[in-house]
């Protein structure tokens, strides 16, 4: 007896997504797929189109052409928001608030209440390295104290994707590397990221790397499947062999 087994849902799709802003076109033919339990690094310099396809990912924008889902929801959709961490590339608090405050706010509309808000604060301001600086302005703080805050608040409803824009510019290398322990953990029970980076070995960090160039999608492997294509000993050089060669995943 044949038995059909049915291909699971991916927790992100691009399906040949393009964005056009009036005549400039920002990507043209994007697409790509997050699996459960997956990181997906988005490997590209400044311009190539980055920041746009995670604000689409996250429902903060809808590509011109082609389409994208979150758990087979095509986004933007309200259903699909509250399953999603978002941090954006700028960071979006309010500076007149404390760091706990802001985050009372943000996982207020998440539903968070009560005695479970409070130790979900808590967590997540351990995690970034801000649990003593919580009680002061946002305004009072460093850029990279801003961005340490905006990821607690990506990570305090305990979403189940994760859309992180340059998550750790700004941090320092301790920091980082325990952030991205912490992302290795949340990898174990089940949850999806997508993040974007400018950084080598950030990327090396990632279950596969999706490099753009120009809004257009030129290799997509693991680590070290693009080395071996590329005969390259290092991301960086991969990366300036396909973009040579204008190879689309």
């Amino acid at each position: 007896m044949n038995e059909r087994t049915e291909k699971a849902v991916p927790a992100i799709r691009a399906s040949n997504v393009a964005r056009r802003f009036g005549r400039r076109e920002v990507l043209s033919g994007v697409s790509l797929e997050v699996s459960a339990g997956e990181i997906l690094g988005l490997l590209g310099p400044s311009g190539a189109g980055k920041t746009t396809l995670v604000r689409m990912v996250a429902g903060a924008d809808r590509p011109t052409s082609g389409e994208v889902e979150v758990d087979g929801v095509r986004m933007p959709s309200l259903e699909v928001l509250p399953r999603i961490g978002y941090m954006a590339q700028a960071d979006a608090l309010y500076a007149d608030l404390t760091g706990r405050e802001n985050l009372e706010f943000f996982g207020a509309l998440y539903g968070l209440a009560g005695a479970g808000l409070a130790s979900r604060i808590e967590a997540s301001a351990a995690l970034v390295g801000m649990s003593a600086d919580l009680d002061r302005p946002v305004h009072t703080y460093s850029g990279g104290m801003k961005r340490r805050v905006s990821l607690a608040i990506a990570l305090v409803h305990e979403p189940r994707i994760l859309v992180l824009d340059e998550p750790t510019v700004g941090i320092d290398p301790v920091l980082r590397g325990s952030i991205w322990d912490e992302l290795r953990r949340l990898l174990a029970a089940g949850v999806s990221i997508l993040v974007t980076t400018h950084v080598m070995d950030e990327a090396e960090k990632c279950d596969r790397v999706f490099m753009l160039r120009d809004g257009k999608g030129i290799a997509l492997d693991t680590p070290a499947g693009l080395k071996a294509s590329a005969a390259q000993e290092t991301l960086e050089g991969a990366f300036l062999h396909f973009a040579r060669a204008g190879r689309a995943p």
